[in-house]
């Protein structure tokens, strides 16, 4: 589990005018995510919203279906929350949570690697046009760790699985997957989602499926995917994404079969947000030139698709 708390308080502007502070000065303003977006949300937007606010910003982080669960269980209270893929999002729809989530960003699956581990040479290889030896290949040598998280409650998790199968496809290698990856649900494999990329680049494990954002906020170099199979391209989703599906055993014990979804991130205002000015403000922050500026920095692509209707 991923839980990361960042409070930005802003005061100097407010002793050189001498201007009074908000009246919920003492009260944070917190904003809950997909752990992925832990460096974007708790070095970027967070501070930069709070010093233009003159409030004091928390975040914290998780998978996106995990946090979605803890707050439509009242277990997490929070201002604002920011999904990775439309699933979570329906979670709080059914709770009575959400009004309207609003696209703020996209990305794309890629493969990280840590530079200085023991097969940095044959990724970096593999990077390049035309490569001898496919990515996937290195994947399935015998002893190679892969990391990867839950797909029971990180849409990350799930969309790892999706790419290689996807891969299977794409490269005509049937049980790649499998091969690949074990069971969809293979513990031996499984980290918490935002301690996956700090596990890689300990070197405790040699490579870890995920998005491109996180792993260019973390500084590490990655295999780039083809469309057909990074889940990032919506014009491949009729032709290619919709192809393919996997199950896996939910929280309540029961089977679930999941399908691809757009890996687009989305913001709602929560409907029982302590602070739902600023909440409102917070999401056309993200939306805004500056915001926008700001997660392109951090290795995000621009919003793709419409609203998510409540």
């Amino acid at each position: 589990m991923y839980r990361k708390r960042l409070l930005s308080a802003v005061l100097g502007g407010l002793l050189l005018t001498g201007a009074a502070a908000p009246s919920h000065a003492d009260e944070a303003f917190r904003v809950t995510y997909a752990g992925s977006m832990g460096v974007v949300m708790d070095k970027a937007l967070g501070p930069a919203f709070a010093r233009q606010e003159h409030l004091t910003y928390e975040g914290q982080g998780e998978g996106a279906y995990g946090m979605a669960r803890l707050l439509a269980s009242h277990k997490v209270t929070a201002d604002v929350f920011v999904s990775i893929t439309p699933g979570p999002m329906s979670i709080l729809k059914e709770a009575g949570l959400m009004d309207e989530a609003v696209p703020v960003a996209s990305t794309r699956m890629v493969i990280a690697y840590n530079p200085q581990g023991p097969y940095a040479a044959r990724f970096e290889a593999a990077s390049r046009p035309s490569p001898a030896e496919p990515w996937w290949k290195i994947l399935m040598t015998p002893g190679f760790h892969l990391g990867r998280t839950d797909p029971a409650s990180d849409p990350g998790g799930q969309n790892i699985i999706f790419t290689t199968l996807l891969a299977e496809k794409y490269y005509r290698q049937p049980g790649l997957a499998h091969a690949i990856l074990g069971d969809p649900q293979n513990e031996a494999q499984i980290s918490g989602e935002g301690g996956l990329l700090t596990r890689l680049r300990a070197g405790q494990i040699d490579a870890a499926g995920g998005y491109e954002s996180a792993t260019i906020s973390a500084h590490l170099p990655y295999v780039v995917l083809p469309d057909e199979i990074n889940l990032s391209n919506p014009a491949m989703a009729r032709q290619w994404y919709d192809t393919v599906s996997f199950s896996i055993k939910g929280h309540d014990g029961k089977e679930q079969v999941l399908h691809t979804q757009p890996l687009v991130f989305y913001a709602t205002v929560l409907r029982n947000a302590p602070h739902p000015d600023e909440a409102r403000r917070f999401v056309s922050f993200m939306t805004s030139a500056e915001g926008q500026a700001l997660l392109r920095e951090n290795g995000y692509g621009p919003p793709k698709g419409d609203n998510l209707a409540p």
